[in-house]
């Protein structure tokens, strides 16, 4: 066997085209049946509200859009097939569940339905339309299926294909979207809830990494049980004002986005922990968590600079190491490195620099480990240049690492005179008694 040589394990089709089979014969029925008796049950109602803008009604009618509305019926049931290993095949299947599954407890619940009334059309338009309304009656509307699976399927596809064919596959999965509206099958608040829908669908199933809900336990831990209840409080909330708002407008469905944020955010306190975030050891994080978390960290981002308006970005601590907030991408031009010890933030991309992420849950204790290694990625970051020790305001989870630092590096003998170090830097930390026992079990 040759030096150098690798081999990649041959893609079983059998078995993967025998997953793909078995999945659409179970998910096929499960779609048509559920999604018509949704249809059926709004259809008893005396009177099914709609959630149309008024501007809406400029959206133009453009027929021959059916085709790439249709389209996403076929790149439904490919997208099974072009898979490499059966995991992959049920992991797509279960997004698919999972989509429809919310979406048509949705309907049924909540129906809406479309107000508009599509003008004849002939030709093969017309035919396309007059089978999709053999099926598709105009209750089924927020949160867009169509759009939901479309995140689901793109998302399957851009890992997949390169140059030309991504680009064209974006364009194409762009026309699918605009075409619920250009078909009038849609109004434009069932564009973002589906969205948040499909979304919801990769993060509960991501692709390189278990669920995040996989290994839930429920902590025993107080404090994390607070804040979990505070945080679902804060979600609860949100739904709240969702059905006020959304009794004068459609826009208050936007509500559900921060919700499902915070809402998700509690899971992790109370016992999925940091992995809900889905940050990889890079600072990456999942196109689903970016996405789906982006409110809860607008929030952390501007609590962050409230706490620290009056401080410099990062305070020198030792030789090479700062101690700092969440840095913006223009603070970290004189750093090699950053250990970030934040799970809610995004790493930042920056040639040159490395970046080193041990995720940890804001207000709850670092465990001794996590500091162990952190602070060791530090020492060994430092002797390349200086080193950004960082959380999301610069007090508490990075303050015990560059405490067990400077242990470490033999610059104090204990965690109550490195904080008295760094608090005679010019930077104020907040720790609470018992952190000071892990920090000098960390620094042996």
């Amino acid at each position: 066997m040759g030096e150098g040589v690798s081999f990649v394990p041959a893609i079983d089709r059998r078995a993967v085209f025998r997953a793909a089979a078995l999945w659409l014969s179970v998910l096929a029925p499960f779609f048509y049946l559920t999604y018509g008796t949704a249809n059926w049950l709004a259809s008893l109602r005396t009177e099914v509200p709609n959630l149309a803008f008024g501007w809406e009604r400029h959206i133009p009618f453009i027929a021959w859009t059916i085709i790439p509305y249709w389209s996403i019926n076929a790149f439904y049931a490919l997208s099974l097939f072009v898979n490499d290993t059966p995991e992959e095949v049920g992991r797509l299947a279960r997004r698919y569940l999972t989509a429809q599954l919310v979406a048509v407890a949705c309907f049924i619940a909540f129906p809406l339905q479309a107000i508009f009334v599509r003008p004849e059309t002939d030709g093969l338009p017309g035919f396309m339309f007059d089978v999709l309304g053999g099926f598709d009656k105009p209750f089924n509307q927020a949160p867009s299926l169509h759009i939901a699976l479309l995140v689901i399927i793109w998302d399957h596809w851009r890992g997949r294909l390169r140059g030309a064919g991504l680009a064209i596959w974006h364009l194409w999965s762009l026309l699918i979207g605009v075409s619920v509206m250009t078909t009038w099958q849609h109004h434009i608040i069932d564009i973002p809830t589906g969205a948040l829908l499909g979304l919801f669908a990769l993060w509960l199933f991501p692709a390189r990494s278990p669920s995040p809900l996989s290994g839930f336990k429920l902590t025993v831990d107080r404090k994390a049980r607070r804040l979990a209840t505070f945080y679902a409080a804060g979600a609860a909330l949100l739904l709240l004002l969702t059905v006020a708002a959304t009794r004068n407008s459609g826009a208050g469905l936007l509500l559900l986005w921060p919700a499902l944020a915070l809402a998700i955010v509690s899971l992790g306190y109370a016992g999925g922990s940091t992995g809900v975030f889905q940050k990889q050891a890079d600072g990456r994080i999942s196109l689903a968590s970016r996405w789906l978390f982006l409110p809860y960290r607008l929030g952390s981002r501007i609590n962050s600079r409230w706490w620290t308006r009056r401080l410099p970005a990062a305070t020198e601590i030792a030789d090479g190491i700062f101690l700092g907030r969440a840095p913006a991408r223009k603070d970290l031009s004189t750093y090699v490195a950053v250990i970030d010890m934040t799970a809610e933030l995004p790493g930042l991309a920056v040639p040159g620099l490395a970046w080193h992420a041990f995720p940890s849950l804001d207000l709850l204790a670092v465990p001794v480990q996590r500091i162990r290694e952190a602070a060791l990625a530090a020492e060994e970051a430092r002797r390349h240049g200086p080193v950004l020790v960082c959380c999301a305001l610069g007090f508490q989870r990075s303050a015990v690492v560059a405490a067990c630092a400077l242990i470490r590096l033999e610059h104090v003998a204990s965690a109550a005179a490195a904080v008295a170090q760094i608090k005679a830097a010019g930077r104020p930390v907040h720790l609470p008694f018992e952190a000071y026992a892990r920090i000098e079990e960390a620094a042996r």
